[in-house]
């Protein structure tokens, strides 16, 4: 009965604009009552018109994952190759283009590109004119088309190769047209999760500096969380909290740039190293689990980072799609091509056209828009 009311407290509280603590937070997750879930996500849906509106949001995009190979061993990778493994790739810069080529003319507005951390991926024995030629080869031929690229974890792996401070990579990257960063390679922010979870990664205090570093350059940063393997309610709060203290210090201190939507990645381990899909014990998302940690990420994030996405990649189209009325107000991308959910093994498919977003959107009778990378409206000819 008392958790009842603790629960019904901090919803109220929450609907008046009041930030979760960490406890409250973690209460929330812990709930497993019927009523008391149907609740937060009513909150939490609530929440989502005020701080975002009714009008879904979806964006023309494609993938461009450039290599497989990779020094790390992530123990949840199913993506990643050592050079002369089968099936390990490396485009070359033709190949790069004639994806970019493609997605133009498909209307897309955004090249998300990402990859592999591959040693021999250098021109002169440099890693950053490598980096730099990738988005020459993109901007010199579509000057338009917003890049949105390279993780944290890429920056760290730059800097480290070419002894550079992480500022002067992410100056250099931007100055050459990278737009924006995705926040991947957070997985769950707590160092004894990435222990062992990915190891070699780079560690918590790192990815913040990195991302913050970012704000402070005038470059906007995505955010997002691996969740549903090892990590615990508190850990998943955690992290939920970092996101919340690095997005008010941009917002505090004035930066130019600051995180633009926060999406759930719920851990698909159908092809997974065996270790870790032992640990987990299942190889697809328990959507039930998703949808309520999204919930209670719009309540403990939304008043800083109004934006909310559940991966359809992971979750399915129609787990996607009842995250709408759980708080989220974005669908995500077309995505065009997407390798590395798919190697895991998820269901969702690589390739979502507008219509079949709009549709499934269109199905909860709300209105939908496309937009851009930085959530502007995008007006289709």
């Amino acid at each position: 009965m008392l958790t009842k009311i603790a629960v019904e407290k901090i919803l109220e509280r929450a609907l008046t604009g009041y930030d979760l603590s960490v406890e409250e937070g973690v209460l929330l997750l812990q709930q497993t009552e019927p009523e008391a879930i149907a609740a937060i996500r009513t909150t939490s849906d609530t929440l989502r018109h005020t701080q975002a509106g009714d009008t879904v949001t979806y964006i023309i995009n494609r993938n461009i994952n450039f290599t497989n190979i990779c020094e790390q061993h992530c123990s949840f990778c199913a993506f990643r190759r050592d050079d002369g493994d089968a099936g390990a790739y490396w485009l070359d810069w033709a190949e790069i283009l004639e994806k970019t080529t493609d997605a133009v003319q498909r209307g897309a507005t955004e090249i998300c590109m990402q990859g592999g951390l591959n040693p021999q991926a250098r021109i002169n024995g440099k890693s950053l004119p490598y980096y730099l030629k990738l988005v020459e080869t993109i901007k010199q031929e579509f000057p338009q088309i917003h890049l949105h690229a390279f993780s944290p974890q890429e920056v760290q792996f730059i800097a480290r190769l070419d002894a550079l401070k992480y500022a002067d990579v992410i100056a250099a990257l931007r100055d050459a047209g990278v737009g924006s960063m995705p926040g991947t390679a957070a997985e769950v922010l707590d160092d004894t999760v990435r222990r062992i979870l990915c190891p070699e990664k780079i560690d918590t205090a790192t990815w913040l500096e990195i991302v913050s570093t970012a704000h402070k350059l005038g470059m906007y940063t995505t955010s997002t969380m691996l969740s549903g393997h090892i990590e615990s309610h508190e850990q998943q709060i955690g992290h939920l909290e970092k996101l919340r203290s690095l997005q008010k210090i941009a917002i505090e201190r004035g930066y130019p740039a600051r995180i633009t939507e926060f999406i759930l990645l719920p851990f698909v381990g159908q092809e997974a190293p065996k270790p870790l899909r032992r640990r987990v014990g299942r190889d697809q998302p328990v959507l039930q689990d998703a949808l309520l940690l999204g919930a209670v990420a719009r309540i403990y994030l939304g008043n800083w980072i109004p934006n909310h996405q559940q991966s359809w990649v992971k979750l399915g189209l129609a787990g996607a799609t009842e995250a709408l009325v759980w708080g989220c107000n974005d669908i995500g991308g077309t995505l065009m091509e997407e390798h590395i959910t798919t190697m895991a093994g998820a269901l969702g498919g690589t390739c979502m056209e507008v219509e079949t977003l709009s549709d499934a959107i269109a199905s909860l009778g709300r209105p939908y828009q496309q937009r851009d990378t930085l959530y502007q409206k995008v007006i289709s000819h």
